[in-house]
Formats: C-alpha cells, sequence, structure tokens
C-alpha cells in the first residue's frame, strides 16, 4: 500500500469542501491558522505545505523541513517565498501566477483600485465619521470626479488591462507605460514614464516585484508627480522607496496615496505599529493603507485555492 504522504495547510480550504474531502483520503492533512513558531514545530513532518502568504518562507522556515518536497501557494505573489532558498533545498513550488485562463477571471484587485481613489477623492472616510459625529455637512469636503481625468498605468499587463477599462468606464484618459513597448490596448496610449508621472491626475502601479523594480518609484520619479496627483498601489510594498513615499506626503498635503502593499506587511504586530507610513496614517487624511485585501473577494479566493488543491490531487494520483 502506497504510504500517504503529509500535508500541512496554513491556508483554510473549507470552502472547497468536496475536494478538500478528496485530499484529506489520499493525505494525512493538518491545517493550522497558529502562530509561525507553531507552523516551524510541526514543519518537519510535512511532505507537501499549502503556505499563505502571511507566512514568510525563508532559510529560517527551512531550516526544520527536511521532509518537504513541495511547496503550494494560492498566490500570484511570490515574495513570500525565498525561491533561491528553496532551490538549494531541491523543494519545487507551485503557484497560480501563470495560470492565465482562471486569472483573467480575477478583476478583485482592479476594482480595488477604484475603491482607495473613491475613498481618497470624495473624502470617503472623513464623511462618514461626520455621520458618526452627528454631523450633516454635505460640503464641507469636496471631491473631485473622475471623469476626464487623466489616468496613468504603470505595467499593461492583465490587471493593468482590466484597470485601464475599468477608468474608460468612468470616462477617464488613460495613458500607460510598460517596459515591452509592443503592448497594445484599446484606447491607452503607451507613453514614456516621465510623461505618464507629469501629465496623470491618478497613478495606478501593476507591475511584478523584481530586483529591478524594487524601489521603482522613488524621490526622482515622485518629483515629476502633480502636487495633487493620486498614487495607487496594489502591487508590492517595496515597488515604492517608502522614505522617499513619505517625504513627499508630508510635503504636499494635496498629494493622496492609496496602498493595499507595504514594504513589512510580514512584520508581527508590535514591529507593524512602529511602521513609519501607518503611524502617518493615522494622524493624516491623505494616506489610506488596506491590509492587502486585493485579491480577498469570494471568487478570486475560492478559485485560487481549488487549482491549487486540484494541482495536488493529480500529483497524489
Amino acid at each position: 500500500m502506497k504510504k500517504k504522504l503529509n500535508i500541512l495547510s496554513t491556508v483554510d480550504l473549507s470552502m472547497v469542501r468536496e475536494d478538500l474531502i478528496k485530499l484529506k483520503k489520499k493525505s494525512n492533512f493538518i491545517y493550522t491558522n497558529g502562530s509561525l513558531e507553531k507552523i516551524k514545530k510541526i514543519i518537519n513532518i510535512a511532505d507537501i505545505y499549502i503556505s499563505s502568504a502571511k507566512i514568510k518562507i525563508d532559510k529560517e522556515f527551512l531550516k526544520n523541513a527536511k521532509n518537504l518536497k513541495f511547496i503550494f501557494s494560492p498566490s500570484t505573489g511570490t515574495d513570500h517565498i525565498d525561491l533561491n532558498e528553496l532551490k538549494k533545498r531541491k523543494i519545487k513550488c507551485f503557484h497560480i501566477a501563470k495560470e492565465r485562463k482562471l486569472l483573467n477571471s480575477f478583476t478583485a484587485t482592479s476594482e480595488l483600485v477604484f475603491a482607495l481613489i473613491l475613498m481618497l477623492n470624495r473624502s470617503l472616510i472623513i464623511n462618514h465619521q461626520q455621520i458618526i459625529n452627528n454631523s450633516w455637512t454635505r460640503d464641507k469636503f469636496p471631491g473631485i470626479q473622475l471623469f476626464n481625468k487623466t489616468l496613468g498605468i504603470i505595467g499593461l499587463g492583465r490587471l493593468g488591462k482590466i484597470t485601464s477599462k475599468i477608468g474608460q468606464g468612468f470616462g477617464m484618459k488613460v495613458i500607460g507605460y510598460d517596459t515591452n513597448k509592443k503592448i497594445r490596448l484599446n484606447n491607452v496610449k503607451n507613453v514614456g514614464l516621465s510623461f505618464l508621472l507629469k501629465n496623470s491626475d491618478i497613478v495606478s502601479i501593476h507591475i511584478h516585484l523584481t530586483e529591478k523594480t524594487t524601489n521603482f518609484l522613488n524621490k526622482k520619479k515622485l518629483v515629476l508627480m502633480k502636487k495633487n496627483s493620486t498614487l495607487i498601489n496594489t502591487s508590492r510594498g517595496k515597488i515604492i522607496n517608502e522614505k522617499d513615499l513619505l517625504f513627499f506626503l508630508k510635503a504636499r498635503k494635496n498629494f493622496k496615496v492609496g496602498l493595499d502593499v507595504i514594504d513589512g506587511e510580514w512584520l508581527d504586530k508590535n514591529k507593524l505599529k512602529k511602521h513609519a507610513l501607518i503611524n502617518y496614517s493615522k494622524k493624516n487624511n491623505n494616506l489610506i493603507i488596506l491590509p492587502h485585501i486585493g485579491g480577498s473577494t469570494i471568487e478570486s479566493i475560492y478559485g485560487a485555492r481549488l487549482r491549487i488543491v486540484k494541482k495536488i490531487l493529480y500529483k497524489l494520483n
């Protein structure tokens, strides 16, 4: 009889119940939402680890993973995984970044871009607070409309394309920048980065984090943006130099920033409390930070987790 593999998961798979039942029949399945320290203590038994993005997989994490052969992650980003370390240890990693057909059905992150834009430019949080404080002041915090504004999209891949369509739905003029100059999207002019930063009312980032894109938006580039523009980042925190970003947030009070990601989002709660951008956002209205919820919709979570479980079942057969 074939020996059952041990599967450790920090991803809640209850929403893909039927396939989870199949997985449990074919393996010794353990699910935990415990602390990192607890997971490190039991990772030694795992042949397969299903990885949630909240856990950083690095050399320290893997030192006890003596039996680990596969890591499965229901995510498009892998910056929580040290891929070089996995290669050294001959551990194979599977994720959904290349599942094009599946990903084309996920519009959640691009939709969140416009939620952030509207939160900032219509002062939605502040206006809601007025109601909580028993105040009904309709014109105290006037906003701007998106119609006829220029939306600049950095990165014209899958999410850039979806974002451009939504922007056009608002009646916005859309321009884009991509290192691949051959990309052509409907009614989107592919321009140089400096031109985009200088001429956009709103800039949205949709590029992958690599060594080349780390600190991609720094002081030299941020200074090119309009003083009353809006910057949205739903990609990865390290794409923006956060010290430089904080400088411009303080210097330009009409400069608005919406972040779904920050550099250091895997830090523990005590360290996150000291994060400079988080502390700034507590006292200032021109920065909104969300806890990386871009892909957190029922549809995208279900689709990603189902695909990963089916991949594992295929491996086990």
